[in-house]
């Protein structure tokens, strides 16, 4: 059996929700279940707007401890109200189900170019099988004040297939309801609502866009026997899950009946939907649950179909010292299999933890499992025929080691604001002290209230979330002072939900997961190099340099041209020369770059964390952020009077006019440098993938999915093939607009095309004297030369943390919500770390959060209050 290290990534934010305008601040943590390899060196933190369209990459270095701290700034040009999925990976990690990467959902509130307000609630009007819905919705301004009397035109489109339209006004408070009569339940779903008003004498257009993926109710319960098996004449736990449209649970209460209609047990969840019942079935019976939802509706479901033989694995008892389980098997089974060997596998986070054979001399068979044989942390529990074959699985979540044991203390319990804080952190291991890395945030909790049981905390990710597939609401409830309900709740939880890191039966037919990717140890660029004929080029020389570092290094090519430049030390942005020119007859050479590869985007699962409501939700967030940007964002007005510089936007070509926003934009000082459009483009377009077999141009996300329907481009609003880019100079390039979605469909259609990459240029050329044979080869495309601009380390930043020591620096505003941000705390062998700042001018109560691992790879979170009056 082959071993494969499992890596996981964690992030930590310094809040749990932020606004448009403000800088995101995080540190990354690696771990691994094996330490004898070089574990990798560099994470990638991927953002995806509400869409799941991508609009960054930041490539994050780690250091010898495995870890690494980033930020990224919420440019008010590129980001916009809204929910955004943060994802996090190594390459190596990029090998296996992308479910087990690191994925948290952050909204992010708009005060500065959001001028339409709202708050929006749907009802289902659905009767029987039409899909009818009613969006009640108050629109207000950005100050706040309701759109009252407003006329508004509405449409609700999935994709650009249209769902609805029509037109509404608002009342005198703002508000509207909008009823939307859809064909098909499922499409709707998919859907989003376009509501538009028109310009006033006092505040100009607006338009909004809300998702109606929940906008219908339903529910779905589905039931899970432990074991796996429903077998005739044992007594089993089963447990359940009841999940509405929005992927939540629900609540709810109602009984199991048979086919004859007597009641044999009780259903009552006991967490967000979640709970269980134990009952013994008969041979012959089916059965059903028959419950009633919150919202007062009654259905009936179906349990699954009895076995009249089976076997089972299920757990008796889970304590701090041991777990004790049962290998059950009915009468039918028993007389079939009596005196017959089985093997029980224990593995916890791929490693194997215990294993056992087992004779069948009665139809219960005990085996206890002493604790310490397991890490903390969820153990797969599988039990085997004599021929390998899996019949009955078990998860179970263990309590050995106890997470890190951090205890925050602060030289006072009440403060005055601005004044000088003094923190000590203090580090223990099952009792020893432990030297190690962790990250401190310090929030105004009066501005950013959020409910702990909802965080995505270094424990919640790394025991739980990291290794079970499927959406889990609320994470952190589980460790957040966790007792004997919680547990229950847990073991609850692992019974409904899936775990197939790997799969028994792929491993026994020798089927193992497809090696793509090694961990990184830093920045590669490879690639072949070969005669404009094909043939490659043996034992060439290449130069890579790196202008703006001052760095130059070359390589020579192998047997079969091809050539790796490792461990290159880069920020993101910087122009990387590629130069083959010191080669003979190197006019005959052309580089051919490795195409770069990252995971594709998967499914939107996560959006059951969406904020429907972030303006009313973030409300207190948003007055201090629109407070924030009035003092520290606007500048004092100026007369501006050099000439406007070039503008470019699809609004001004009819062809493209009907296009929604751009998912993203490119200026075009970014191909600087560029000889060749296309190969530019192949590393400029975010989101956008170029296959070079096809040598065409597709959306990333569909392409890593299996779609070929191709790019569509537009040059000045005119349609033009790829082949055809090459005759545009990238000198010429004003700008560039990338449409990953075409909603309305108004380009789609006509073209059949999958997104759309609009370029502008500047047609104007003055004339000038006849060029020379030079001056035309300098214009034309170089293949041995690549200018490339690859995805960097992001640049370093640091918090800045103010000193008011003097009466001068205390006279400052300060309404920072993010009071203090130290990714670099460090303990040493005495487990201790001392912190210091100044609070800022906020009063009430403010939270500090640390979170980090140890030198030996255990981790550890914990939470401090203090006040400011």
């Amino acid at each position: 059996m082959q071993s494969y290290p499992i890596e996981k990534v964690h992030l930590h934010f310094d809040k749990p929700y932020y606004a448009v305008g403000d800088t995101v601040w995080f540190k990354a943590y690696l771990t691994s279940n094996m330490y004898d390899y070089d574990l990798s060196k560099i994470v990638y933190v991927e953002v995806m707007n509400g869409r799941d369209s991508l609009m960054q990459t930041l490539r994050i270095p780690l250091t010898d401890a495995h870890v690494g701290e980033g930020h990224l700034v919420l440019d008010q040009e590129w980001y916009s109200q809204g929910n955004y999925r943060f994802r996090a990976y190594t390459k190596w990690m990029a090998n296996f189900d992308p479910a087990y990467l690191f994925n948290k959902i952050v909204p992010v509130g708009d005060v500065l170019n959001n001028h339409l307000h709202y708050t929006i609630n749907f009802n289902d009007v659905s009767k029987g099988k039409s899909a009818r819905t009613q969006a009640v919705i108050q629109l207000k301004n950005r100050e706040g004040k309701p759109l009252n009397n407003r006329k508004l035109t509405w449409t609700a489109a999935a994709g650009w297939e249209p769902i609805d339209e029509g037109k509404g006004a608002t009342d005198a408070v703002g508000n509207v309801v909008i009823t939307i009569n859809g064909k098909d339940r499922e499409l709707l779903k998919k859907g989003n609502l376009h509501v538009s008003l028109a310009a006033d004498g006092s505040t100009p257009a607006m338009t909004g866009t809300f998702p109606l993926r929940s906008a219908l109710w339903d529910a779905d319960v589905q039931f899970f026997p432990e074991g796996g098996d429903f077998i005739a004449g044992l007594a089993k736990k089963v447990a359940f899950k009841a999940i509405g449209s929005d992927g939540r649970g629900l609540s709810v209460k109602g009984r199991v009946v048979n086919q004859q209609g007597s009641e044999v047990a009780v259903v009552n969840d006991i967490h967000k939907g979640m709970g269980y019942f134990t009952f013994i079935p008969e041979a012959g019976n089916t059965y059903s649950a028959e419950v009633t939802f919150e919202n007062g509706e009654t259905r009936s479901y179906p349990l699954p179909a009895v076995a009249e033989q089976g076997i089972n694995l299920t757990v008796l008892k889970a304590d701090s010292t041991q777990l004790q389980l049962a290998i059950v098997a009915n009468a039918a089974y028993f007389n079939a299999h009596k005196g017959k060997a089985f093997y029980l596998i224990a593995q916890s986070n791929g490693i194997l933890c215990y294993a056992a054979q087992a004779t069948l001399r009665s139809e219960s068979v005990l085996v206890n499992l002493p604790n310490d044989r397991f890490p903390t942390g969820i153990a797969q529990l599988t039990l085997f025929t004599a021929d390998a074959k899996p019949v009955s699985e078990r998860l179970v979540f263990v309590e050995n080691v106890k997470p890190l044991t951090l205890q925050l203390t602060s030289d006072k319990k009440e403060y005055a604001a601005k004044e000088p804080v003094k923190l000590q952190l203090d580090v223990e291991n099952n009792g020893s002290p432990a030297a190690g890395s962790y990250s401190v945030a310090v929030v105004d909790e009066t501005k950013v209230p959020y409910d702990e049981n909802k965080e995505t905390t270094i424990l919640s990710n790394l025991l739980l979330t990291s290794d079970l597939k499927g959406y889990i609401e609320d994470p952190n409830y589980y460790f957040n002072q966790p007792d004997e309900s919680k547990r229950e709740a847990l073991d609850v939880l692992l019974l409904t939900q899936g775990y197939r890191r790997f799969s028994y039966t792929d491993i026994m037919a020798d089927r193992y997961p497809p090696v793509l990717f090694f961990p990184e140890q830093g920045i590669e660029i490879s690639g072949v190099l070969r005669l404009n004929n094909g043939r490659p080029v043996a034992n060439g020389g290449l130069l890579l340099s790196i202008p703006d570092k001052s760095f130059r290094t070359d390589v020579y090519t192998d047997e079969n041209g091809r050539f790796v430049f490792k461990d290159l030390v880069f920020t993101d942005s910087s122009r990387v020369t590629i130069n083959a020119r010191g080669n003979d007859n190197y006019r005959n050479m052309v580089i051919n770059l490795d195409p770069t590869q990252y995971p594709g985007i998967d499914t939107t699962a996560y959006r059951a964390n969406d904020m429907l409501n972030i303006d009313e939700a973030l409300a207190r967030y948003l007055d201090n952020s629109r407070n924030e940007y009035r003092t520290s964002i606007l500048l004092e007005e100026v007369e501006v009077t050099a000439a406007k510089g070039p503008t470019f936007s699809h609004k001004d070509y009819p062809a493209i006019s009907g296009l929604g926003m751009a998912d993203h934009q490119i200026s075009g000082d970014r191909l600087k440098g560029c000889n060749n459009l296309i190969m530019c483009l192949q590393t400029a377009l975010t989101g956008v993938t170029y296959d070079a077999q096809s040598q065409l141009f597709y959306i990333t996300r569909d392409y890593n999915a299996g779609g070929r329907i191709p790019v569509q481009f537009f040059v000045n609003g005119m349609a033009m093939d790829v082949p055809a880019l090459n005759g545009i100079m990238p000198a010429e390039v004003l700008g560039i607009e990338i449409f990953l979605r075409d909603e309305l469909g108004t380009v789609s259609r006509m073209y059949q095309n999958n997104g759309v990459v609009a370029i502008y240029t500047n047609k104007k050329q003055e004339k000038g004297p006849r060029m020379s044979l030079s001056q035309i080869e300098a214009m034309l495309p170089k293949s041995n030369i690549i200018d490339l601009t690859p995805l960097g380390y992001i640049q370093a930043r640091k918090f800045y943390v103010p000193k008011y020591d003097t009466p001068e620096r205390r006279a400052v505003n300060d309404i920072r919500t993010t009071v203090y941000w130290n990714p670099e705390v460090t303990t040493g062998d005495d487990g201790k770390a001392g912190i210091t700042f100044y609070n800022a001018d906020g009063k009430g109560t403010y939270r500090v959060v640390v979170e980090g691992v140890d030198s030996q790879g255990n981790i550890g979170r914990a939470t401090y209050r203090y006040t400011v009056k």
